[in-house]
Formats: C-alpha cells, sequence, structure tokens
C-alpha cells in the first residue's frame, strides 16, 4: 500500500508540474505574444476573461497542490529508505514553491486583479498604455514561474530515475 501512494503522490506531482510548465510556457511563448499583435482594448478584454475563466478546480488545484503533493511523495519516499529521491522531492516542492507561487502572489495575480478593475478603454493610445504597462512585466515575471516550474519538473523527474536506480 505504501509502495502504490508512493509511485501515485509521485506520478500526480510529475502530472501537476508538466501541467503547470506547460500553462506557464504557452502564456509566454504564444497567448502574450498573441495578444501583444491585437488591439490593445481586445488584449485587455481577452486576458480579463482569461483570468476569470482560469480560476477553476482543476487549475488551482494543481496550481497550489503540487508542492503539497511533492512533499508527500518525498516523505513516502523516505519511508521506502530512499533518501536521495526524497530529497530530489523536496528540493522541486521547493523551487516550485519559491519561484512559481511566491511570484504568482506577489507579481502576477495582484496584476491579473488590477487588470480586472479595469474598463476597457474607449481611446486606443490610453488602451496602448494600460496594456503595455501589464504585459510586459506580466510576461516576464511569468517566464520566471516558466523556469522554475521545469526546473520543479526536472527535480522530480531525477528523483524518479533515482528511486527506480536505487529500488
Amino acid at each position: 500500500m505504501k509502495f502504490s501512494l508512493t509511485v501515485a503522490s509521485a506520478a500526480l506531482s510529475l502530472l501537476m508540474a508538466a501541467g503547470m510548465a506547460g500553462t506557464f510556457f504557452a502564456f509566454s511563448a504564444g497567448v502574450m505574444p498573441g495578444l501583444n499583435a491585437a488591439r490593445p482594448a481586445s488584449a485587455i478584454n481577452t486576458m480579463q476573461a482569461i483570468n476569470q475563466k482560469i480560476q477553476n478546480p482543476v487549475f488551482v488545484g494543481a496550481f497550489i497542490l503540487l508542492p503539497v503533493v511533492a512533499v508527500a511523495a518525498g516523505i513516502l519516499l523516505l519511508t521506502l529508505g530512499q533518501k536521495s529521491a526524497a530529497l530530489l522531492f523536496f528540493v522541486a516542492a521547493a523551487v516550485y514553491f519559491a519561484g512559481a507561487l511566491l511570484p504568482s502572489f506577489a507579481v502576477n495575480i495582484p496584476m491579473n486583479t488590477d487588470l480586472d478593475t479595469v474598463a476597457i478603454p474607449s481611446e486606443a493610445s490610453v488602451a496602448a498604455k494600460v496594456w503595455s504597462d501589464y504585459s510586459g512585466r506580466w510576461t516576464t515575471w511569468n517566464t520566471v514561474r516558466t523556469v522554475f516550474s521545469f526546473g520543479s519538473l526536472l527535480l522530480m523527474s531525477a528523483g524518479t530515475y533515482v528511486w527506480g536506480r536505487n529500488g
């Protein structure tokens, strides 16, 4: 039973990390450049809609619970005598927390909240200013989240490899 729980928590943490890294990557590599190519008023309107729709149980669950599940996998790995693999899962959780969750709560989410309160400007130059003030900084910090999320995924992958090699 303990082995099965360990496999499940390790697999779930890997899937969650891949999902989060991929989501952040897609925003930096495609969504934001696409919105930057649109009319600023359309970009603001679209990002406001995205900000509302992304607040769903699947995204929020993976976003918040990823480090918890990774720590659970680490604890379970310790109970199986897999100290090196456990350490990699613990470090992966810390990397995600520090590089994805903290910037999200310190920068990206407050910026989203601020953008959500903006009435779509009818004047193109005002909309362009609102969007340019938002897009560059948001994308920079989102790219930080992307890098740290992929780093977390790589650490969990290494933990899985070490576990398989030692187990």
